[in-house]
């Protein structure tokens, strides 16, 4: 059997705040392009990129063991970089099982990826907003299968696919060369979908396999892409409001008995409801970068991609901290609000005694 297509080796680093789109086309110029992806297959014409990502075409890359791969660079609105190292395929089941494994596996990927995007920020570093050192970071790989010839050079439908090669589609999503338990393998191919006979998706949370025609394999690789963006922010602002409550809670436990050091609860109220608000409007603004709804055949990928990747996860832990943080400005305000009300009384007590006294020294 002959299997024909490519290896899509996605690294997504997230280098800051946002970009200055403006001001990145600028310094782009004409190495970058703004390409909206286009959804077929009767998607509504509103399903469409809010902010499209700008492409940069960069030049290939040798890695260590001598495999020469094409590179390109998106610039997503909220200061995602994503490199793509893409390198034909063309072999049997058993080479294709080794060399996912070795591109899953690979150490030497993610320091050409780093060092691509480092050499590229140099030239727009002035249109990222509010720059981050430490680059969370994501990996993903997208096995795109373009033909499958099966006996007498027919083409496999997507149901005689997974019926005949299940087990061989379960150990490339998981990168393993060992056949996996029936289990296993049924609980990795629930996560499939075609729309035509001809088509099928399976994603997995590291790898994903895309079997259909390039234009038509585009739009959902880049949905897929999508998916682990929404993770990586996701991801950041998970552990930025870890640290943001931490420094809450340290602040209250050093003003928890000391009265006179509540009336610095509204400032820091404040500057901590501010930090909310703007973790809100950030998350708001990736959910709304790109929205797909109802039944459409991209709604229900983009679904499967961002349940296996860990999206819907990663998002309650991020509205539940932010629940949290709801309520202690709350409890931090009335705080507040109980040591002016016991220092009103206490004032008021010591004039209604200054009263009697002076009362007292008139008779």
């Amino acid at each position: 059997m002959l299997l024909r297509g490519s290896f899509r080796n996605f690294v997504f680093y997230d280098v800051g705040e946002a970009f200055d789109l403006d001001k990145l086309r600028d310094l782009l110029g004409s190495r970058g392009a703004t390409t909206q992806p286009a959804f077929p297959r009767r998607t509504p014409e509103y399903v469409r990129f809010e902010e499209p990502p700008i492409v940069e075409a960069s030049e290939p890359v040798t890695l260590g063991s001598g495999a020469h791969v094409s590179c390109s660079v998106e610039y997503y609105a909220y200061a995602i970089v994503v490199v793509q190292l893409e390198s034909a395929f063309e072999g049997d089941w058993d080479a294709l099982l080794t060399q996912a494994s070795r591109w899953m596996d690979s150490p030497e990927v993610e320091p050409h990826a780093r060092e691509v995007v480092r050499r590229h920020l140099q030239r727009v570093a002035a249109a990222v907003i509010k720059p981050r050192e430490d680059w969370l970071r994501e990996d993903y790989l997208v096995v795109q299968l373009r033909e499958i010839q099966g006996d007498g050079n027919l083409a496999l439908s997507a149901e005689e696919l997974l019926s005949a090669h299940g087990q061989q589609i379960a150990q490339l999503i998981r990168g393993e060369l060992t056949p996996l338990a029936p289990t296993t393998t049924q609980q990795i191919l629930e996560a499939n979908i075609s729309y035509y006979p001809s088509d099928l998706l399976v994603a997995g949370s590291s790898v994903a396999l895309v079997y259909d025609r390039s234009d038509e394999a585009a739009a959902t690789i880049q949905i897929l892409e999508y998916a682990k963006i929404q993770l990586l922010e996701f991801r950041y602002y998970d552990n930025f409001m870890t640290r943001v409550l931490t420094g809450v809670y340290n602040t209250l436990d050093q003003k928890r008995n000391i009265l006179f050091s509540r009336w610095s609860l509204p400032r820091d109220a404040n500057r901590f409801n501010t930090i909310r608000l703007d973790v809100m409007e950030l998350t708001e603004r990736i959910d709304n970068a790109i929205k797909f709804v109802s039944d459409a055949f991209y709604a229900r990928v983009y679904r499967l991609a961002a349940s296996r990747v860990g999206v819907p996860e990663y998002r309650d832990l991020v509205e539940k901290k932010l629940d949290t943080a709801r309520e202690l400005y709350d409890s931090m305000v009335d705080q507040f609000h109980e040591a002016r009300s016991f220092v009103l009384e206490v004032a008021v007590a010591i004039l209604a005694l200054l009263d009697v006294l002076l009362l007292l020294r008139g008779k």
